[in-house]
């Protein structure tokens, strides 16, 4: 087609929604100017609204940033709390221990499963060390 124009990845892969993008003014009953971003500068703003799509965010996947200790690069450190449960994978000659890890400021349905070996030699702590019987 003439005239059209395509963003990011072409063919199979491409996006079929961009944004979300804020509405700054309505033009009339059915075109509204948007802010687009400064890559998107050669795109007129105004747009109709069969080419909108609501976006709805999911509330409890949002985690409030105020106690996660958030860095300038917008990355924080992931503290584990508590070691949740143990369970032991046979494969053909071996077995790997692994453990689920609670971790702080994540759900106890965003616990995940980590090697036994490697949580032990990072976080020592969590394993309460078992006295020996003599």
């Amino acid at each position: 087609m003439e005239g059209v124009m395509r963003f990011g990845k072409k063919g199979k892969l491409s996006p079929c929604f961009m944004g979300p993008y804020q509405i700054l003014r309505r033009i009339c009953k059915v075109a509204y100017e948007i802010d687009l971003s400064s890559d998107l500068a050669l795109v007129h703003p105004i747009f109709d609204v069969s080419l909108f799509k609501k976006c709805v965010g999911d509330q409890t996947s949002i985690v409030p940033l105020g106690g996660l200790g958030v860095k300038e690069n917008l990355s924080y450190e992931q503290v584990p709390i508590e070691i949740l449960d143990r369970q032991v994978l046979k494969l053909r000659n071996k077995e790997v221990s692994f453990v689920i890890v609670f971790w702080r400021n994540q759900l106890v349905e965003d616990a995940t499963w980590e090697a036994e070996a490697d949580m032990k030699s990072c976080y020592p702590h969590l394993f309460p060390s078992v006295p020996t019987k003599a």
